[in-house]
């Protein structure tokens, strides 16, 4: 057990540095120069850690600063601000990335710095994600509705630390599990990107369409598809469209359906929790587009409740408010709260197929949304959206291909998420020496 684990201090092995106060006249959000340095905001961390680079939404700085704030290749930053209710993300950690630029961090980010060799870079990465490490932050942390930690809380935190070997073993055990992880949603993107691709050029560019209007064989495709496009287009009031093809509405094409919230008081709508329930927030971290479980169950009593009842799988769930434009594909029975508009199985146009419409549509659609509070679209501002109707045949086409793709993103995911749960399970036991490595615990 851990008891071998002598107990040490984390201001022991470290140091924590602040970032420096960036002026923000001198941001920008421009990716047009790629020489200026990367500021890294807390909005670049992900609750289950890990450095998350989204180039379209980083912001460089234009003007000077010292030399020595330069972050490198695999430092540790943690997030000292927190502005989430519960306080989960404080002192969550990234590692900066090996990509050839310049990062650099503001002051709500604190920056590792070791000073001595007794510990592992690697595995202190997995000891910020303890979950008894983020409640030492929480309950040490000053403010009320933000929280905020210092390097002083942060380098008081007290732990057993294992040896070296131990160290070593249990991180690249941990590692090992965030990789494969990582691996199966590199995969789940590309995917999705194969598939929205395809979307786009059958019914948004009309490649094949345009193809056979010019005496030619549509690339990558079999005579028997070829066969179900039409050679010719005509004026809609969308613009020019395949022959054949009709314009509908998504009222007239697609089942909708609301939800609602039964009373979070009454617990007989509550308990026991039989039948999933889901709002928005199920799916504010999903990093492919099905849901597969929801935080919360109803009751028979609660179900009862809610006006849409218990909708089938493969359902289309789009949030419509807070924000607008959450999109996933269900893979349980569920009941959903106000927060969606939902789209049936069995329409005209099926799920798969308005998956991939309201992402290339989407800003139409939140064109269509209104509010003081926040901005929300309703069934009734929906409905009467325009779309081109493709003939049954190319629709059944395109979801035959793609059908088998979303098939093993779901599989993926399946698979990520119950690595992310063990991950999840295993991590406090290892860090605290609960459970050790039989293979490194040898070797002491």
């Amino acid at each position: 057990m851990s008891s071998d684990w002598p107990w040490t201090r984390l201001g022991d092995l470290l140091e924590i540095k602040h970032g420096w106060p960036f002026k923000s006249e001198y941001f920008t959000v421009s990716a047009d120069d790629l020489a200026l340095p990367i500021v890294v905001a807390i909005g670049n961390f992900e609750y289950t850690g890990g450095f998350r680079f989204d180039q379209t939404q980083v912001k460089r700085y234009s003007h000077t600063f010292p030399a020595d704030y330069a972050l490198q290749p695999g430092d540790i930053l943690l997030v000292m601000t927190c502005q989430t209710a519960g306080g989960e993300i404080l002192g969550i950690p990234a590692c900066v990335p090996n990509d050839g630029r310049i990062y650099l961090h503001n002051q709500r980010l604190g920056k590792v710095a070791l000073k001595t060799e007794l510990v592992s870079r690697d595995f202190l990465y997995w000891l910020f994600l303890y979950t008894e490490f983020n409640r030492h932050l929480v309950n040490s942390a000053s403010g009320t509705k933000i929280l905020h930690t210092a390097p002083s809380r942060i380098e008081s935190f007290r732990f057993r630390l294992p040896s070296l070997p131990e160290q070593r073993g249990i991180a690249q055990f941990l590692d090992a599990i965030a990789n494969r992880i990582a691996l199966l949603r590199e995969t789940n993107a590309t995917l999705e990107a194969i598939a929205q691709a395809l979307f786009k050029s059958w019914f948004v560019d009309f490649d094949p369409v345009r193809a056979k209007q010019q005496g030619l064989a549509p690339e990558r495709m079999d005579e028997a598809t070829a066969a179900l496009f039409p050679d010719a287009f005509e004026e809609t009031e969308l613009g020019a469209g395949p022959s054949g093809w009709r314009i509908g509405t998504l009222g007239e094409v697609v089942e909708t359906a609301g939800g609602g919230t039964p009373d979070t008081k009454d617990p007989s709508y509550w308990e026991p929790p039989e039948y999933c329930w889901t709002t928005p927030k199920d799916l504010s971290g999903n990093s492919a587009p099905v849901l597969l479980g929801t935080e919360r169950k109803l009751s028979r009593q609660g179900l009862s409740k809610v006006s849409s009842g218990l909708l089938p799988v493969g359902t289309l769930l789009m949030s419509s408010r807070a924000p607008i434009g959450y999109l996933a594909i269900a893979q349980v029975p569920l009941a959903i709260n106000q927060g969606y508009i939902a789209m049936l199985p069995q329409s005209t146009l099926p799920p798969l197929f308005l998956l991939f419409w309201c992402r290339q549509n989407m800003e139409n659609i939140k064109g269509r949304a209104n509010g003081s509070t926040f901005m929300e679209i309703s069934k009734k501002a929906f409905r009467p959206i325009s779309v081109l109707v493709p003939s049954p045949q190319v629709i059944a086409a395109f979801i035959n291909i793609t059908a088998t793709l979303f098939d093993r993103l779901t599989q993926n995911e399946r698979q990520a998420q119950t690595l992310a749960t063990l991950r999840d399970t295993l991590l406090p036991r290892l860090i605290s020496g609960r459970l050790r490595l039989p293979e490194v615990a040898d070797e002491n």
